[in-house]
């Protein structure tokens, strides 16, 4: 004889490995003001599918998702598309059928039709077998609404089936693909999805297409991090995911936890905090914010990053009018990402800066800038540059300049420049060297009698990326 069901493991949540699953336990336990879905007590769980269901009752009642307040019903097409949320025949049903097919739908299935076998996801017994209908990319991208012939489907339990229709809360939805933030840090992904389905409750609730979240996909990710109050403890990933019928799709961005965490304490420090802005108007381009570009590098190239703000650096101390606390808040700013993002070593990065040092105190005895502009050459020559430290490192040896120590640039200094090698990245010093050499012109009050670049970059932020320092702050406050 069987063992009775224990049905009171079927409303008790556990955080699984499926990062979807875990961004929908989350919301289900934002959704009833908990902390951590493992605390959810039974009533609590019902509660949270009460508020489910009065939504997607709502909005299915609506029938058309171009109505005014439409947009969480035009959102279920791209996640449970042909479910009783929004199927075609709902034009031509009452009120009351509409109602009851979506409670059974989200409905806990009789024990006596459970499938015996374990969910997929948590090991506890499975419910039923569920498909693309029910579950977020639940296969392949061939596959639609029909499980393969011979396949039932994805086994699962219903605290863990639940989740999947609470994920909508803990994602940006913007009526196509919807975004998701996710993290290990189960702190950290606890607050990017309680936030998240703040928003999202909104749009459930009006349905106001007006509240349409249209941030780039990058941003959020972003936003989550700068906002987020204490140390990030591991990686974050970028999820794009989108289960419309004609095309489901996901895509995946990751940042490894050193930069995650640059990226939320450049927010902190307010030495850091001018850095940035300096950061994004070296991002901004005419059709790009600089948050928007800056978000960009950081998941697909980090190494951007620091290319992006030596060049406007050298933007900023070539000038006429070179604005000096900008020049050093943006120097600190890229040194904190060589030691915190790359991690690279205190000592080589003091080499490196010790004989940038020195190049500057040659390079500010002439005030045209052509020395600078050659010197900037050739740092993208590797030949060029090593044959122009030999020739001037001879020169400082037979006649230092006063009060100054040591050679021009030491061996260590030109195994970092030059050496070859997948652990020595010479090109990332030699950016780090113009950096210092840069920095130091401007403290030596350095200024040079015409611009040295044709093309200004912006020197204030555009509406854009004043909006997202000024959100920023405000937020803090």
């Amino acid at each position: 004889m069987n063992a009775a069901p224990d049905l009171g493991t079927q409303s008790r949540l556990v955080l699984t490995a499926h990062p979807l699953q875990r961004i929908g336990a989350y919301a289900l336990a934002a959704l009833v003001d908990c902390d951590r879905p493992e605390d959810l007590a039974p009533e609590d769980f019902n509660d949270a599918v009460e508020q489910i269901d009065g939504h997607a009752i709502q909005a299915a009642l609506l029938r058309d998702s171009k109505a005014i307040n439409g947009f969480w019903l035009k959102c279920s097409l791209s996640l449970f598309p042909n479910s009783p949320m929004n199927h075609n025949s709902n034009g031509r049903k009452s009120d009351d059928a509409i109602r009851e097919r979506i409670r059974t739908w989200h409905a806990l299935a009789d024990p006596a039709t459970w499938p015996g076998v374990s969910c997929v996801l948590c090991g506890r017994p499975a419910v039923d077998f569920f498909g693309h209908r029910d579950v977020v990319l639940a296969e392949s991208v061939s596959y639609r609404n029909t499980t393969p012939r011979g396949h039932e489907g994805m086994a699962l339990c219903r605290p863990c089936h639940v989740c999947f229709y609470a994920l909508p809360y803990g994602s940006h939805l913007t009526g196509g693909s919807s975004v998701a933030v996710h993290s290990w840090d189960e702190r950290f992904l606890r607050r990017a999805v309680t936030r998240q389905v703040d928003r999202s409750l909104r749009i459930a609730e009006t349905g106001d297409p007006s509240r349409r979240q249209t941030d780039v996909r990058e941003v959020v990710a972003l936003t989550s991090l700068r906002r987020y109050g204490e140390r990030v403890t591991d990686g974050v990933d970028l999820l794009v995911y989108n289960n419309f019928n004609g095309k489901p799709s996901l895509e995946a961005h990751s940042l490894e936890q050193p930069l995650a965490e640059w990226l939320r304490m450049t927010s902190r420090a307010p030495k850091l905090r001018r850095g940035f802005t300096a950061l994004l108007l070296a991002h901004a381009t005419k059709t790009d914010a600089g948050v928007v570009a800056l978000a960009r590098n950081a998941f697909r190239d980090p190494a951007r990053i620091l290319g992006r703000g030596v060049r406007y650096l050298g933007g900023l101390v070539t000038t006429t009018a070179p604005d000096r606390e900008r020049v050093a808040d943006l120097a600190a700013l890229l040194y904190s990402f060589t030691t915190e993002v790359t991690l690279m070593n205190e000592k080589d990065l003091s080499e490196i800066r010790l004989t940038a040092g020195r190049i500057a105190r040659l390079l500010s005895e002439e005030t045209s800038g052509g020395k600078l502009r050659r010197f900037r050459a050739d740092l993208k020559d590797s030949p060029k540059l090593r044959s122009w430290l030999t020739s001037h490192g001879v020169q400082w040896a037979i006649k230092p300049p006063k009060g100054s120590e040591g050679p021009l640039a030491t061996e260590r200094a030109f195994t970092l420049l030059f050496a070859p090698g997948a652990d020595n990245p010479a090109w990332f010093h030699r950016d780090l060297l113009l950096v210092g050499v840069l920095e130091e012109l401007s403290r030596l009050g350095w200024q040079a009698k015409e611009d040295a670049d044709g093309d200004k970059d912006d020197e204030e932020l555009g509406a854009v990326d004043q909006k997202f320092i000024t959100d920023e702050a405000e937020d803090k406050q």
